[in-house]
């Protein structure tokens, strides 16, 4: 089947993916075969490693003693585990899932190996969502590989017509690329329609738009820990809401082309710099201070 995909518009793929009467991740995993003359089986292998790698920094980020270089961060995620257990006010599953993102995030800032998905900044929220749907017996392993494919394709579009930096685009190009790349998996694994997929894209990079990248002491770990919290939360209301059948009035190619207009806008104090926002407080500052030194 011959498919060869541009990446250069979601709602493409998504028309893609429903005239051919496919999942997207099949689309892709197809398209992908082709164009890089590698077999789907190679590739599916390789995929389902990179979830054995989030699975794996699920379970090391859980380590209560665990902590950054810096030592600013580490051990949340066993008390967010433990929080989980009692329900929480969002349900034992979320918590949870929160618990997986925390987990990633503080394994990436202590030098643990993850997948950058798409970034090391924004690791913690596909892990948070699709582990937490195949940990949670929500589905089973090959679904939770192929929608990995799914939310790699939402990435790629981004990648090409905004950024996935947040150097480039702000936190917005970070976590809410991730968030929109989850949300997407997030329908699939969900039984919905490509057509849906793209909504949940739209309606996760919506909720994000403008969002800045002021790291303390330029480390991807305050505020962006948190920040993979934040966009888990919205990768699974934004799914429910497409699944719903609510769609977004902005298209979704649309809305990536206001995540790059509002990151070029951005000021490049907000831009990974650490030079405004909350790297700019005077805790932020005194942070610095703790790890470098006056200097």
């Amino acid at each position: 089947m011959s498919v060869m995909l541009d990446y250069d518009s979601i709602a493409a793929i998504c028309r893609a993916a429903e005239e051919k009467q496919m999942t997207i991740s099949a689309l892709v995993l197809s398209d992908q075969a082709e164009q890089m003359e590698i077999p789907a089986d190679e590739l599916y292998e390789r995929m389902k490693k990179s979830l054995h790698v989030m699975q794996e920094a699920v379970r090391e980020g859980k380590n209560p003693e665990l902590r950054s270089t810096s030592g600013l961060t580490g051990g949340d995620a066993a008390k967010v585990g433990a929080y989980a257990e009692t329900g929480g006010i969002t349900g034992k599953f979320l918590n949870h899932a929160i618990a997986r993102a925390v987990a990633v995030s503080e394994y990436n800032a202590a030098m643990g190996k993850i997948v950058a998905s798409p970034t090391a900044g924004s690791c913690g929220i596909l892990p948070g969502t699709v582990v937490s749907m195949l940990e949670e017996g929500r589905c089973d392993e090959h679904a939770a590989v192929m929608a990995l494919f799914t939310a790699g394709a939402i990435g790629m579009v981004i990648a090409g017509q905004a950024s996935i930096a947040g150097a480039q685009g702000g936190c917005q190009a970070e976590c809410g690329s991730a968030s929109a790349m989850a949300a997407a998996a997030l329908v699939e694994l969900a039984g919905g329609t490509p057509t849906q997929a793209g909504e949940a894209c739209a309606i996760a990079i919506k909720n994000q738009l403008g969002l800045v990248c002021d790291p303390v002491a330029g480390l991807v770990e305050i505020p962006c820990i948190k920040r993979n919290v934040s966009g888990i939360a919205i990768a699974f209301t934004s799914a429910d809401l497409a699944l719903a059948g609510v769609e977004s009035k902005i298209p979704v190619d649309e809305c990536v082309m206001a995540m790059r207009q509002v990151g070029d806008m951005l000021p490049c104090a907000l831009k990974e710099t650490s030079q405004a926002g909350l790297a700019a407080t005077p805790t932020g500052i005194r942070l610095k201070k703790q790890v470098f030194g006056e200097t």
